[in-house]
């Protein structure tokens, strides 16, 4: 068997230094992130560089794994204060492919029911389902609280598909979450 001892101080660090792991994201919107970057690593405890448009999150696993989810949101276009959700109230992002749900060729069609005349569909969901929606290429992204995540998906699949607007509102306003007492138990 090898030595029992505990490695030193040194060699520890170096040690601990070895499995860092810089995550790395590719970036459409990066003067949104560098406007905001000091704010950013301030918030989410890490620290980011860019070279050219790839964007570099290094610190804590679990700081970096937030850092990527809010930086993915900024990607896709939503606000820094609602990509700040992520980290402050446990949102999710959830990313739904547009292709992945219909054989359709004409995806500019689909895009137009999701947002809607104005945007007023996609206000709607919003409303409706609690959630915040931003459609990018043929991409739907939906942050939110996970209790509200799978009725917005479950829409915007139903919109894709063909599903008359007015029948997904209905079945939204139906299927309501109610909201969780909380009791004082909950950390």
């Amino acid at each position: 068997m090898g030595n029992s001892k505990s490695l030193g101080g040194a060699k520890l660090k170096n040690f601990l230094n070895l499995i860092i792991i810089m995550i790395s994201i590719y970036s459409d919107k990066l003067p949104r992130i560098l406007k905001n970057k000091k704010h950013l690593e301030e918030k989410l405890n890490v620290k980011i560089t860019n070279k050219s448009r790839e964007v570099f999150i290094e610190g804590e696993p679990e700081d970096e794994y937030i850092a990527e989810k809010v930086v993915e949101a900024l990607n896709y276009g939503f606000e820094f204060k609602e990509a700040m959700l992520i980290k402050e109230d446990d949102f999710i992002l959830e990313i739904l492919s547009i292709k992945q749900f219909t054989k359709r060729g004409d995806l500019t069609r689909i895009r137009a029911r999701i947002i809607g005349k104005c945007g007023k569909t996609k206000k709607t969901l919003c409303q409706l389902t609690k959630c915040f929606i931003q459609v990018k290429d043929n991409e739907v992204a939906i942050l939110g609280d996970a209790e509200y995540i799978y009725n917005c998906q479950e829409a915007i699949k139903s919109l894709i598909k063909g599903s008359k607007q007015s029948n997904i509102y209905k079945y939204l306003e139906k299927h309501q979450i109610k909201p969780v007492l909380d009791l004082g138990l909950k950390e």
